[in-house]
């Protein structure tokens, strides 16, 4: 079996590739071509999280699991949120065959799903990000979108204003991009075209009177029933797009409260991003239209991008060990 480390998945899994091998799963996953059950969170103290994602990539493909914890107070201590790893099996004998790092596969192929829904929902000429939340995807999502779109402005919001400016000043050495630190999340937003929540927040970040029409949104912080980054408004007068259907009815928190609330029932989930991508559903229908990507990740994400890291590896001769 091949271990795959953080470094070696930050060398080979860039949002180059990685943004094609999102559109590609999505796709095979809305056509039914995937096997995935819903994942098993189990929740502990202080929000932290271990979850399992069992899945497959067709009845003959590879398949496997991502184990990972979730803890949010890792950041203070300059560590993934998400500690983990996939273990890969190949589908002739059932062997497994590589274990990869799963917290920095979750980093990249996250921001990659959200810059592939960005690229079918926001309008042409969008230029404009607003990334609310200054953590590991705040800092993926810009170089993601970045791949899509050509970013005339980024600006950036955090709970910590000090903060924000730092990860400003990092991301504008990165991306040579002039990023700005904002105070107020209602600034960040006001002029965007494209605006990214990656937060940990359990309450509302964003309200939909805070955007202008034709903004395309992507709900990425919440990964579970419980804490919503987005207020009702947002939800219910937008074109509403899943990652998974199936996910966010069960677990798509901004949803699931927009429903409780009584504004909305199932189907104002219009359908899936990959129906979008094969050109079986519209994406956005008018350039006024609010369009919103709830993004849960799955594990046919993780497998996808896992199976790309093996055969790179293979191609690279990366030596097995016995297990």
């Amino acid at each position: 079996m091949i271990v795959l480390g953080r470094n070696f998945v930050r060398t080979h899994l860039t949002h180059q590739d990685t943004i094609p091998l999102m559109r590609r799963a999505m796709m095979a996953l809305s056509r039914g071509e995937t096997i995935q059950p819903l994942r098993s969170i189990l929740r502990m103290e202080a929000g932290r999280m271990f979850g399992v994602m069992p899945g497959a990539l067709g009845p003959r493909g590879v398949f496997g699991a991502k184990l990972v914890s979730v803890f949010p107070g890792n950041a203070e201590q300059d560590l993934q949120s998400h500690q983990g790893g996939i273990l890969l099996f190949e589908p002739e004998a059932g062997r497994p065959v590589a274990l990869v790092h799963a917290g920095e596969v979750t980093a990249i192929r996250t921001a990659a799903a959200s810059a592939a829904a960005t690229d079918a929902l926001a309008r042409r000429g969008a230029s404009r990000l607003a990334v609310l939340g200054c953590g590991e995807q705040g800092a993926a999502h810009i170089e993601a979108i970045s791949k899509i779109r050509t970013l005339s402005e980024v600006t950036v919001w955090g709970r910590s204003f000090e903060r924000t400016q730092a990860f400003a000043r990092r991301m504008g050495e990165r991306t040579g991009h002039a990023v700005e630190a904002v105070e107020q999340a209602r600034d960040a937003v006001a002029n965007a075209d494209i605006v990214c929540t990656v937060t940990s927040s359990a309450d509302p970040v964003l309200l939909g009177s805070w955007l202008a029409p034709g903004t395309h949104v992507n709900l990425v912080g919440s990964s579970y029933a419980g804490p919503v980054e987005v207020d009702h408004d947002l939800v219910a007068n937008s074109r509403f797009f899943a990652d998974h259907r199936e996910g966010v009815l069960a677990q798509g928190a901004e949803f699931l409260a927009a429903r409780e609330a009584g504004l909305i029932d199932d189907s104002h989930v219009v359908g899936e991003i990959g129906q979008v991508y094969a050109g079986s559903l519209t994406g956005r229908e008018t350039p006024d239209q609010v369009t919103v990507y709830k993004s849960l990740g799955h594990v046919v994400q993780d497998l996808a991008s896992a199976q790309h890291l093996y055969e790179r590896a293979l191609e690279e001769g990366v030596q097995a060990s016995e297990f």
